[in-house]
């Protein structure tokens, strides 16, 4: 379920603030939406794949925590990072 290399350039390109960035907050959550997204179609096709629901639930949670530091920040920032990235319908 891991990124390669080509996906992970092109979210850095998308959500990087700077050029060098590759670990602020909205490129994280940017990284765990894409493997969310993955792991809930993989989810989809092996139901009974316990130990994949568990690290999905564990993506989520990391995710909405750094949705709500983001959010603490600047709330118009998080309410533009959540529509880039279809979030929150």
């Amino acid at each position: 379920m891991a990124l390669n290399q080509q996906q992970k350039q092109e979210i850095f390109a998308k959500y990087q603030i700077h050029e060098t960035d590759t670990g602020s907050a909205d490129v994280q959550v940017a990284m765990l939406t894409e493997r969310i997204s993955l792991l809930s179609k993989h989810l989809q096709a092996n139901k009974k794949d316990h130990s994949s629901r568990r690290g999905l639930l564990k993506l989520i949670g990391q995710r909405k925590s750094l949705l709500a530091y983001i959010q603490k920040g600047s709330r118009e920032h998080y309410q533009g990072l959540i529509s880039r990235l279809g979030i929150r319908g």
